[in-house]
């Protein structure tokens, strides 16, 4: 690729998994120094311009460093399949959402995150909304892993 990539995470409310996919990959890329556009989109419209669930804040902070208070959510709108190299959906659900939006003519690649892990590939990010901090940890331990697989990937 000549320009930097670009990649848009997207979960049903941007609120939890998304923004951390968003945030892993952001770290990825920046520890190793690879340019990337990154941003989170949810294909539902209940938490536009909300900040992400505290308990999503709380497993980036403390397992990943990674501040995320200041994000918003917002919807996946038409001009993202344009703006957009990839977009990765955290579950098959999203998946078919975003096939469904996808405008023709347009050229982003569609896929789950963890398609990019070895032997996770067409499986849902876990999704800790109705769960407790735990679960949010083991989200981001997912999205930690699958963007770092990710990446490798667009390094090569």
């Amino acid at each position: 690729m000549n320009s930097a990539p670009s990649v848009l995470m997207v979960c049903l409310g941007n609120i939890c998994r998304s923004p951390l996919a968003e945030a892993a990959l952001r770290q990825a890329a920046a520890n190793s120094g690879f340019a990337i556009s990154i941003d989170s989109a949810g294909t539902g419209d209940w938490h536009i311009g909300s900040s992400p669930d505290p308990r999503a804040c709380a497993a980036a902070l403390s397992l990943g460093g990674v501040d995320i208070r200041d994000l918003r959510a917002r919807q996946v709108c038409s001009s993202d399949f344009y703006q957009f190299d990839f977009i990765l959906a955290m579950d098959s659900a999203n998946l078919r959402n975003l096939e469904a939006m996808m405008p023709e003519g347009s050229s982003a690649h569609l896929s789950l995150l963890l398609d990019y892990v070895p032997g996770a590939e067409g499986r849902s990010v876990a999704d800790p909304y109705y769960g407790a901090a735990a679960d949010f940890e083991i989200c981001w331990k997912q999205v930690k892993s699958a963007t770092e697989h990710f990446l490798k990937k667009l390094e090569q």
